[in-house]
């Protein structure tokens, strides 16, 4: 079982775990696609995408919001969350494998409750950026 993160030993600057993740491949999309519901067929149907003026199929934008909530979730305690805003910043490629990281960017209290404030970020093994923000967490 992890430890909890702890306010008063949590310092800005700090680092998350990060997380890397294998390579985004087709049946990635489709599980994906399958267990969200989001069928949009861009990220499924190759002749689509073409026609689309795209390369290839690609990734659901909310995958990798997926993985940045695994990130968030695998250093805190889910109920922990206060809020989580993101902003798209590029597309996930086949082959792209996604890397998450995180970082304390402010101390605070809120709510009568002791909270950190984090930058996150969802790249590919480039580091080019696909994902950016910022989430709020609550920690005892």
């Amino acid at each position: 079982m992890r430890e909890i993160p702890r306010y008063d030993s949590v310092q800005v600057g700090d680092t998350l775990p990060p997380l890397c993740l294998a390579p985004v491949d087709r049946s990635t999309l489709a599980l994906y696609g399958g267990a969200s519901g989001d069928h949009n067929p861009i990220h499924i149907d190759l002749d689509f995408a073409r026609r689309a003026g795209m390369p290839d199929v690609f990734a659901h934008g909310m995958l990798s919001a997926a993985y940045l909530g695994r990130l968030l979730t695998g250093w805190a305690p889910q109920a922990a969350l206060r809020s989580v805003a993101l902003r798209f910043t590029g597309i996930t490629h086949l082959g792209n494998a996604p890397l998450c990281t995180g970082k304390v960017i402010e101390k605070f209290e809120a709510g009568g409750e002791r909270r950190v404030r984090l930058a996150i970020r969802c790249a590919n093994q480039y580091g080019q950026d696909k994902l950016l923000g910022t989430a709020i967490v609550a920690l005892p």
